[in-house]
């Protein structure tokens, strides 16, 4: 009897079918198991269960569902409100921080960038100076490496230097040597995220929550001498690993013969931009002299480069660029972390996870530090998302840190720099799925995975090195 032949559409339609399914019975599953956990100590506080419960549930959704992150992190601010876990005044008040005016300015700035053409002129204009393969995957890090400060977002900055990979590859015919160049972009856009503060929107998220529980920040300025060498050291690695892995000798001295830009200056509008981003550059380092916040700042550059007549762009198209999803994703994050101090809940699971891990009893620094490294180095694989890593971890590791009598500000710094790194899946970063999903010259995971175990290795190697070194030089230590 001849077997029934399965098309491979309906194949495949039965396969998703059954994974939908498999989530649909996990998530409850998970909820259930989560609230049996938070109902069972007595020494946690209603308010902290609460807290600590929809943090969770939050958690469940982000990890194994589809839903939108920002919708979910609403929803669970929006349910703190309603069970009483925070009050109405503490929701808004995070719904309007300077970290959300810093970002919305920060958007702003970027989008006179991009559509001034600035961006696209000055990488193009180093990129085509390329005269083989080498030279063009150093060229392009170097490029990609200040972008950090000018696009508040790892897959904004992707977005913008997605038409010069198009405009590069359409010249380049070995399909190994685009698919490299496709994994290379989005490495070093995430590697370099930490040489700005304004490089992540989670690094402003675990900036405010120092200031809440440590009543300690680090200025923009600070950031700058911790975070700028380390990003440039990394990224350069990053780029040799990247190109040696994937591509032979021959192929890196394969010559190019890019196309050259028209010989021209720079327009009336893009030099309004470059003058402006300058200007507030040069405030966000002097804060300490003038007094204005670098929100503050930001706000104010957001204005001149949106002012009738004499502005670059609109207010109306400024306004559409600003993307409002991840402005209420950092905001409702916020939320979720204020209520995990405010109530407690953070210090519990200080108590309860790290003294059963018996770190509060090692006086070695080298110990604490490689612990602390690992943990947010690897915390990517566990939870996608870049802002609910601050936002989950930050709080106890500085409970941890006043523990142990440890410099907070260290302690921050060094987490948030470790869960900068997330290279090992294409869902750990937006900016990894917008080069993967390309037709023909998009990498695959198996790529990025086999990449990511070199350079995660070499991301803690680094780490200790520079805590032993520059960061203990410039006062960076624990």
């Amino acid at each position: 009897m001849p077997q029934k032949i399965i098309p491979p559409s309906k194949f495949l339609s039965d396969q998703s079918v059954h994974f939908w399914q498999q989530k649909t019975f996990l998530v409850p599953v998970l909820i259930t198991i989560a609230a049996i956990i938070v109902s069972l100590p007595a020494s946690l506080p209603v308010q902290g269960r609460l807290a600590l419960f929809t943090f969770l549930v939050a958690t469940i959704f982000w990890s194994i569902t589809s839903l939108n992150a920002a919708y979910v992190a609403l929803c669970s601010a929006i349910m703190l409100v309603l069970t009483g876990a925070i009050s109405q005044e503490q929701f808004f008040a995070s719904m309007g921080s300077k970290v959300v005016w810093l970002m919305i300015g920060a958007f702003i700035l970027g989008n006179a960038v991009k559509e001034t053409g600035l961006a696209a002129r000055l990488t193009y204009m180093v990129v085509a100076k390329a005269n083989n393969v080498a030279n063009l995957f150093w060229l392009l890090t170097t490029v990609l490496i200040p972008l950090s400060f000018l696009i508040p977002s790892t897959s904004g900055r992707a977005a913008v230097t997605y038409p010069v990979f198009r405009s590069i590859t359409e010249e380049i015919a070995d399909k190994q040597i685009r698919r490299t160049l496709c994994l290379l972009m989005p490495t070093v856009i995430l590697v370099s995220t930490i040489v700005s503060l304004t490089g992540a929107g989670s690094h402003l998220v675990a900036n405010d929550l120092l200031e809440q529980i440590a009543k300690q920040e680090i200025s923009f300025g600070q950031w700058i001498l911790y975070g700028l060498p380390f990003g440039v050291v990394a990224s350069y690695i990053s780029c040799w690993v990247t190109s040696r892995t994937f591509l032979n000798k021959e192929q890196l001295q394969k010559p190019l013969n890019l196309p050259q830009l028209p010989a021209q200056s720079l327009s009336l509008k893009e030099r309004k931009t470059l003058g402006i981003t300058l200007l507030m550059l040069i405030f966000w380092l002097t804060e300490a002299w003038h007094g204005l916040e670098i929100a503050t700042v930001t706000m104010i550059g957001a204005v001149f480069l949106t002012m009738p007549r004499f502005g670059v762009v609109q207010w109306k198209s400024s306004v559409k660029a600003v993307s409002w999803n991840l402005i209420i994703f950092v905001a409702a994050t916020l939320v979720l972390g204020h209520s995990l101090i405010e109530s407690g809940a953070s210090q519990w699971i200080f108590d309860h996870i790290f003294h059963w891990s018996d770190v509060h009893s090692t006086r070695s620094s080298l110990i604490i530090f490689v612990l602390l490294a690992i943990i947010s180095l690897t915390s990517h694989i566990y939870m996608t998302s870049h802002t609910a890593r601050a936002a989950a971890l930050v709080p106890p590791l500085l409970y941890l840190a006043s523990s142990l009598n440890l410099n907070p500000v260290a302690v921050m710094f060094l987490s948030t720099l470790g869960m900068d790194y997330c290279l090992t899946f294409p869902v750990s970063s937006k900016a990894l799925l917008v080069y993967q999903e390309l037709d023909e010259d998009g990498f695959q995971p198996q790529d990025l995975l086999r990449l990511s175990s070199v350079l995660i290795v070499i991301h803690l190697v680094l780490m200790v090195l520079f805590y032993y070194t520059w960061w203990r030089w410039v006062g960076l230590s624990l």
